[in-house]
């Protein structure tokens, strides 16, 4: 009996301390638990911090890569508008030259003109297109305008009857002098008379188309020329002819030598110029002015 109640003793001793240690594992286990489930929602919070953390900084990346994007084709708009701005600056100084050298072209060709006519050109000094400029438009009309102006001037100088036929003295002008063939008397002389010597060259004064060329009477042989405009250039007593009637003239060409064939007292040159059929003092067509 007494060894039952010592074996039951010690089992219940053996329970006993099992019980504690499931409770004790128990507790362990609960609070292993809790601290898990603690760990899980704290990473839980973490993951959902960082995923909104990712979300507003993905918003903020395509934010600023949209003002990068807008701000890109500005600068391109920018290049592109300043482009068309040099260009047409370019352009526009480009035509400024072009009109530039135009007019001093023409004022070459005029300078050329009354040279041949034994007159003193133009002074000019070449010029260069302004390329720094607020006012290039403005320049480029100015000078279209007087590249207009000087067309017309070209051909103007060119077929009016300018200058000297041959450079020389007089020896008669125009207006009455006494008659060298009936001393005594007055008649009226048509034109000027160029001292010259046979066989010297005689020059068109003007552009235009022979009209005439042949034997003319008291002028022996004589060339005349249509300028236009009603206006024509006589040249007499010319010891040779050298252009044939319709042939085109340009200011400064031979078109003959000087003679005294006709009602002529010794070689010279006989020049007049006539408007409207009617002869004029040469004398005012010898300049400029």
């Amino acid at each position: 009996m007494n060894v039952k109640q010592a074996d039951l003793s010690r089992e219940g001793i053996v329970n006993s301390h099992q019980l504690k240690s499931r409770k004790v594992q128990i507790k362990r286990l609960k609070a292993l638990t809790a601290v898990a489930f603690g760990a899980i929602g704290l990473l839980m919070v973490y993951i959902f911090q960082m995923r909104e953390h990712n979300r507003v900084q993905a918003s903020e990346n395509s934010r600023l890569a949209a003002q990068v994007a807008a701000l890109q084709t500005q600068m391109n708009d920018d290049a592109t508008r300043l482009e068309l701005v040099t260009a047409q600056s370019d352009s526009t100084s480009s035509k400024a030259l072009t009109y530039i050298e135009s007019i001093q072209s023409k004022l070459t060709k005029i300078n050329s003109y009354l040279s041949k006519r034994g007159l003193r050109s133009i002074p000019f000094k070449p010029a260069k297109a302004v390329k720094t400029s607020k006012k290039k438009s403005a320049y480029v009309e100015l000078y279209q305008k007087y590249n207009r102006y000087l067309d017309k001037l070209v051909d103007n100088i060119a077929e009016m009857p300018m200058g000297y036929p041959r450079v020389s003295d007089f020896t008669s002008y125009f207006g009455y002098r006494s008659n060298p063939f009936n001393f005594g008397r007055n008649e009226f002389h048509p034109g000027l008379d160029f001292k010259g010597q046979m066989g010297e060259p005689v020059k068109s004064t003007a552009s235009g188309r022979v009209v005439y060329a042949g034997k003319a009477g008291g002028y022996g042989n004589c060339v005349r020329i249509s300028h236009g405009n009603n206006i024509e250039t006589w040249y007499g007593h010319l010891s040779r002819i050298l252009v044939r009637e319709g042939q085109r003239i340009n200011v400064g060409d031979l078109i003959g030598k000087v003679g005294s064939t006709g009602r002529s007292t010794g070689p010279h040159l006989h020049y007049e110029v006539r408007r409207n059929g009617e002869a004029v003092n040469p004398k005012q067509y010898l300049s400029l002015n």
